[in-house]
């Protein structure tokens, strides 16, 4: 009985890891692809495009394989993890996983209005600080939008873009 429990629980763990990695995958795509839509001020048109990562988060890895060898416009795409709050106005987009949301507040007080985009990963967060937020919607990853949060943060979304997601505002 208790060798069909530790399966049990085996199995669980390992389904949980591959949704998770899947997540991954997905918002990682999602990330390149919301740089087809914005537009940043002309001072973060030239040199690499930055993504950051805040923190340790696999999804750094995920979004180097998927971004690699990509570029957006003559901008080649550079991902890196960001270790100081401080350091996030030299990225395009900062990215912030679930386990870090309590620095968002943060964050977005530090790019206001210098053309970095802020994607969360916690429920209400678009409604409370960022441009865009990861969310199931039935099941399926998607995301939210706050057009006000994006134009406090210096970017602006193309009008198609606006259609693809859930906006809050």
């Amino acid at each position: 009985m208790k060798k069909i429990y530790l399966l049990v629980i085996g199995m669980l763990f390992v389904i949980y890891n591959v949704a998770n990695a899947q997540d991954d995958k997905f918002k990682a795509l999602f990330i390149y692809n919301f740089t087809k839509y914005m537009e940043w001020p002309e001072a973060k048109r030239s040199g690499d495009f930055k993504i950051g990562v805040l923190g340790n988060s696999p999804i750094t890895d995920e979004l180097k394989a998927f971004t690699a060898k990509k570029s957006v416009g003559q901008q080649k795409i550079v991902v890196e993890e960001i270790m100081a709050i401080a350091d996030c106005p030299k990225y395009h987009i900062v990215f912030v996983p679930a386990k870090a949301s309590a620095n968002v507040s943060e964050i977005t007080q530090n790019v206001a209005n210098k053309g970095v985009l802020v994607v969360t990963d916690k429920p209400g967060m678009a409604a409370a600080l960022s441009g865009i937020n990861f969310v199931k919607d039935d099941g399926q990853q998607t995301f939210e939008i706050s057009v006000k949060h994006m134009h406090e943060q210096g970017v602006n979304a193309g009008k198609s873009f606006l259609s693809l997601g859930i906006a809050v505002d």
